[in-house]
């Protein structure tokens, strides 16, 4: 027997950290969660967004699927094809006050191994024990910054994910660095606020989703065969992704191979003619950047430069388990990763027993749709699974 406080833990309140306490509390395991919920997504999200994924593939999983978007549309408003990212906030609100009502508001500082089982530290300086722990912090610690801007300050060469009011760029020059989904639609977003906007790329080309768009938009009997209900990866491949068991048993070069040709940067179709008037350096790359009093300078791989204003980057994110801050030191001795990514077997347990992470930190051992909000179909019901085996053993 334990002399745990709680038999689960969950650390993180988005829609991973949901999902998971929804299917426990199905199986009879009252979890405590603990963190804000949808805070990285009501924080760090720009006015304006809207989702990438359609809107089967945006919804949170509940185990008697009670909690989908459908069942908050029909208790709401109508909701917007493709959704906000404001929607969605709302919805996952919703969903906690539906599934997951009775969360821990507070902050985990740390959780660290003492004995069997595991101790949190809240950022009240409470402490408590559990008997399994499941990381859902999500990427707020991760947001990749190339190092040729590490001359310049972080509030003028500001990540995409603290672009929060475009607005803050009318009237003003803005270089926007990258071509996936998050650079382009803040390129598009700055625009639209009244800003002078050049997106620059070592792309060679935006890979926009047009064929994509048509082959969703050719009826449902056309979708299911090309895509999977997750809908990560281009059309067939899809289905493999969807596939986490599967996905993880592949040769690891064929991994990385699928998981590239799934998630490579690329923008919605939706995207096109938002962009009129976004000037496009494509096949460039920033190799210095020097701040001074009135902006920045930007010096490409061509030895043109440019002043601007502000700088966006839009480089996406780089897990790495090292830099998360909530593990503690005795966890992270005994945790087994691989290019930052935790190592983890069946329900997403890692190398440190009864340690689950679920979200981006499996991408690497379940595959791309880890990294989506439709991951949480797999997830939820991975780790619930492997936690309930493990408590009624």
């Amino acid at each position: 027997m334990t002399g745990a406080d709680e038999q689960v833990a969950i650390i993180g309140a988005g829609p991973y950290g949901l999902a998971v306490a929804a299917h426990l509390r199905a199986r009879g395991i009252e979890p405590s969660v603990f963190g804000v919920p949808m805070s990285f997504w009501e924080e760090h999200m720009p006015k304006g967004m809207l989702l990438r994924s359609p809107w089967r593939a945006s919804h949170i999983s509940d185990p008697d699927r009670r909690m989908t978007l459908d069942a908050y549309e029909q208790q709401s408003e109508s909701l917007s094809r493709p959704i906000s990212g404001a929607e969605f906030v709302s919805y996952g609100h919703w969903f906690h006050r539906s599934g997951v009502p009775n969360l821990d508001r507070r902050l985990v500082s740390v959780v660290d191994r003492t004995g069997g089982d595991f101790t949190l530290e809240l950022e009240d300086g409470e402490r408590r024990s559990s008997r399994h722990v499941v990381i859902a912090t999500g990427l707020r610690h991760f947001a990749h910054r190339p190092e040729e801007f590490d001359r310049i300050e972080d509030e003028v060469a500001v990540h995409s994910m603290n672009v929060t009011d475009p607005q803050r760029y009318g009237g003003r020059s803005v270089a926007v660095i990258g071509s996936g989904q998050s650079a382009v639609e803040t390129a598009a977003l700055a625009r639209e606020a009244g800003a002078e906007v050049e997106l620059i790329a070592r792309a060679p080309a935006i890979r926009w989703l047009t064929r994509s768009a048509r082959l969703h938009g050719g009826g449902e009997i056309v979708q299911y065969i090309l895509y999977a209900p997750t809908d990560v990866g281009p059309a067939g491949l899809s289905w493999i992704v969807a596939l986490p068991d599967a996905f993880r048993r592949l040769p690891e070069k064929t991994q990385r191979r699928l998981a590239h040709r799934s998630i490579r940067p690329a923008a919605a179709s939706w995207l096109v003619d938002r962009t009129d008037g976004v000037r496009l350096t494509l096949g460039r790359r920033v190799v210095r950047a020097d701040s001074n009093r009135t902006g920045v300078q930007l010096t490409l791989d061509d030895g043109s430069t440019r002043h601007v204003d502000d700088v966006v980057l839009g480089t996406g994110y780089a897990v790495d388990a090292a830099r998360e801050p909530v593990i503690g030191r005795s966890i992270g001795q005994h945790l087994t990763t691989n290019g930052g990514y935790p190592v983890l077997g069946r329900g997403l347990e890692s190398s440190v027993a009864r340690l689950h992470f679920v979200g981006a930190y499996a991408a690497l051992s379940f595959g791309p749709v880890m990294r989506f909000v439709s991951g949480t179909r797999y997830a939820a019901r991975a780790v619930a699974d492997r936690i309930a085996r493990g408590l009624h053993a």
